[in-house]
């Protein structure tokens, strides 16, 4: 059962509409393991007709039929202000796949999609195709994506575009926005569907809780905690973290105006539409609490089916708190190995809080100094006056490798031991805006190779890969403000 709630207010069957002549632009052999797709040596589908259906055309292959295709409802806050009722505008749920869920984004209206055409347009499906594929080998919670089919059928946004649909796979795609609407609508009925089927299918260790309902939010919690804090390690901004964006198995989905940091900006904001700087990257941790309160809104009516209000609410209250507490634990946790530090040594935060704002005020390019930074020896003083130079206040950051010389001589592990495991957390290959916008740019010109190349080569992104360095780099001087917005 691929969606637990059916009927009028809960998910509609909503046929694909045809793509007219599909052809492959992005293929992930992986994902298609993950769903155990026969594929050729070519890295696709053995059985032709997966084409058609990730295209929307069909609605069956050699070993899968997929009679019930759905659209669901949901609501939510956008932008922190109420929304009310959206739903899948242009997302339809095939049905299960090898106990994944299988969706077509951009595969055709549906009753959610109010204004819109139900269409997605080529340059943010790969967008989507190759920022949840690249999150995937950093080792990140994420929806993956099994494909990109293309067409030329127009697509108007700011200019004319061509459609595509990218094919998004995720144990579920239930969000927060799910409890939101039947909040809203006092369904308490289909509150308690939502989390049984959520208990029994994902959080198997509540199913004898207790006090199940509570013990289900926060393991929402605690994922959600856990996985903006793996954001911020790696430098990704989501750029529209709305509650109907936020999965409730804390996976990264719904790949829009998304983006990784370039130079680090404390402050940077990914989606130029996000005028206020509500999703910038130090508001994404404060953003993702709040999110998780609209749950526990949301959730509160379940609790008071067995506690006074006063009671649920204190309760829901109490588990909030430990929000911040899981998040502090797993930051800290993750820019401990970041620096190498494999010891919890009192100033060890004071000491990763000092960097952050040297990286800011001097706007160093994030990804490639954690990655440098590993090769730095106790004894050798060179490389560390090359990483210096990157900074304007000299003196600030040489006091900075002073003392975090000093922090590394308490480790009792060598050098080469220190690189090999800083290595596996500091990634030496992201997808940077100015990469994925080459590889689209070529794709609108119907050459796919590049498209194909930074699938590969960020499959691996914690190995040298030294045949194509250049992918490491950050972006030339006249690339660095390309911007994305929701218009996908």
């Amino acid at each position: 059962m691929a969606f637990p709630l059916h009927g009028e207010d809960s998910a509609r069957p909503t046929p694909p509409t045809p793509l007219p002549d599909p052809y492959w632009v992005g293929f992930s052999p992986t994902c298609a393991e993950l769903l155990g797709i026969p594929l050729s040596t070519a890295g696709l589908p053995i059985d032709q007709r997966w084409l058609d259906l990730l295209a929307g055309n069909s609605l069956e292959t050699e070993s899968y039929r997929f009679d019930s295709p759905l659209a669901t409802a949901y609501s939510g806050h956008q932008f922190g202000i109420w929304a009310g009722q959206l739903g899948d505008g242009r997302a339809i749920l095939l049905g299960d796949v090898a106990d994944q869920e299988l969706q077509l984004k951009g595969s055709g209206k549906t009753i959610y999609s109010r204004m819109g055409d139900g269409r997605a347009v080529l340059r943010s499906s790969i967008r989507e195709f190759l920022g949840s594929e690249a999150m995937h080998y950093l080792g990140i919670p994420t929806s993956r994506a099994l494909s990109v089919v293309g067409s030329k059928q127009s697509v108007i946004r700011e200019t004319v575009e061509t459609a595509a649909v990218c094919a998004r796979v995720a144990p579920s795609f239930i969000r927060i926005g799910h409890f939101e609407h039947h909040a809203s609508t006092q369904n308490i009925h289909h509150l308690q569907n939502l989390a049984h089927y959520l208990i029994g299918h994902h959080f198997a260790d509540i199913n004898n809780s207790e006090a199940p309902y509570l013990d289900l939010f926060k393991a929402i919690a605690i994922k959600n905690a856990q996985l903006v804090a793996q954001w911020q390690s790696v430098g990704f901004c989501h750029g529209v973290l709305n509650t109907d964006n936020i999965s409730v198995l804390g996976l990264t989905i719904d790949y829009g105006p998304f983006g990784f940091l370039d130079e680090f900006r404390i402050n940077h904001i990914c989606n130029h539409s996000d005028h206020a700087g509500r999703y910038a990257y130090h508001r994404q941790p404060q953003i993702m609490h709040w999110n998780m309160a609209c749950l526990a809104s949301a959730m509160l009516p379940l609790l008071e089916l067995t506690h006074s209000t006063a009671d649920a609410q204190a309760m829901l209250t109490k588990a909030l708190e430990e929000f911040p507490l899981t998040y502090a634990h797993t930051w800290q946790s993750l820019f401990r190995k970041k620096l190498g530090l494999q010891m919890q040594i009192e100033g060890d935060i004071v000491l990763i809080e000092r960097l952050l704002q040297l990286l800011h005020d001097s706007q160093v390019d994030y990804t490639s100094f954690f990655r440098a930074l590993g090769k730095i020896k106790r004894a050798d003083l060179a490389t560390n006056i090359k990483l210096c130079q990157l900074f304007s206040n000299t003196s600030e950051i040489e006091q900075w490798f002073e003392d975090y010389l000093e922090r590394l001589r308490k480790e009792i592990s060598s050098d080469e031991a220190r690189l090999k495991l800083m290595n596996q957390v500091n990634p030496k290959y992201i997808l940077r805006n100015y990469l994925a916008q080459k590889a689209i740019e070529l794709a609108q010109k119907d050459d796919f190779s590049e498209v194909q190349k930074l699938q590969m080569i960020l499959s691996k992104p914690f190995e040298e890969q030294p045949e194509y360095e250049a992918y490491a780099s950050p972006p030339p001087k006249h690339l660095e403000a390309v911007e994305v917005s929701c218009s996908s």
